[in-house]
């Protein structure tokens, strides 16, 4: 869906910091402008393990895209789940959307942190998309922004963020993969009249082959049977973080034996990563109508699926 103006259209979802400065230059930032607005939306997140001890607001505070707002993927989400940063209901994306100040007309980038390249962005513009926000791009990104030397606010934010009224929206239930539904899919993988499905687990390859421990304390490494291990670093620059140039995205899926004829689910630790093999498999081309987010992913498998039903392999060094 377009937005209601052409005044500031970006070209593609992925866009260039160049793409978006520019677009930036020609938005009027003014409480008496009814124009829609560019709103650059950052995603800063780290594991919960990380070993420097950042956190996505730290790194927001530290620097941050001029007039941009702050999505925290650790308070947006389904309150009511045992598991992390699980999609919100609508009503509560809705007023989170509303306390951010954006409203539906309003074309959002998201991005990341420069100390790490993508990484949880996608995972918030998925979530704009899930819920039909109608504009949403994602910057290629971040570290770009900076080492290319375009403006950076560093501190705590001045502006005073004005809320309002965000209308709850219809969840794109196709987009999303539930628990019990992968769970049937991959039983049934290889029996007669079972539709195949692809698993692209965009997990380290030491916790898909369960040599190496889950951050997540208790929680046992491995993959589902079949799955197909795409770490999501390998689809990504490794100076820049940026995603790889379009030809080499396909190269990759090609050589992990990825099927564009046949229906993917996307997985990782808990749904932000899987978004970066669903972002670089829309770069390359693949149908969207075909492809689906496990949203709990292996946080919520590892502890769902029961001993005995085989569903967690372990591959030898």
């Amino acid at each position: 869906m377009s937005s209601p103006t052409t005044s500031y259209s970006l070209p593609s979802y992925l866009v260039t910091p160049s793409e978006l400065s520019t677009a930036l230059s020609k938005n009027i930032h003014s409480r008496l402008s009814t124009a829609p607005r560019i709103i650059p939306l950052s995603a800063a997140w780290f594991l919960p393990n990380d070993p420097q001890k950042r956190t996505g607001w730290g790194s927001y505070v530290a620097k941050r895209i001029p007039h941009s707002r702050f999505f925290d993927l650790d308070k947006v989400k389904d309150e009511e789940s045992p598991y992390p940063h699980m999609l919100p209901t609508p009503e509560v994306f809705a007023r989170e959307m509303g306390k951010l100040g954006i409203k539906r007309d309003d074309t959002v980038v998201v991005y990341d942190t420069a100390e790490v390249g993508i990484f949880s962005a996608p995972r918030v513009a998925w979530t704009l998309r899930v819920f039909g926000h109608p504009e949403v791009h994602l910057l290629n990104n971040f570290r770009a922004w900076v080492d290319e030397g375009y403006p950076v606010e560093e501190g705590e934010p001045s502006e005073n963020v004005e809320e309002v009224a965000y209308a709850v929206p219809e969840m794109n239930n196709s987009m999303v993969v539930a628990f019990e539904e992968v769970k049937e899919r991959v039983t049934e993988q290889g029996k007669e009249g079972a539709e195949e499905v692809q698993v692209l687990d965009a997990r380290p390859e030491g916790r898909w082959k369960g040599t190496a421990p889950e951050p997540r304390k208790g929680l046992s490494p491995g993959h589902m049977p079949n799955s197909l291990n795409i770490p999501h670093t390998t689809l990504l620059d490794p100076k820049t973080g940026a995603f790889l140039p379009t030809e080499k995205l396909k190269q990759i899926f090609q050589e992990k034996g990825v099927d564009p004829s046949k229906p993917i689910i996307s997985s990782c630790g808990t749904g932000v990563t899987a978004t970066v093999v669903d972002t670089a498999l829309t770069e390359a081309g693949f149908n969207p109508d075909t492809r689906q987010v496990y949203d709990g992913s292996w946080t919520e498998w590892a502890q769902r699926v029961k001993q005995g039903e085989n569903l967690i392999v372990k591959e030898e060094n």
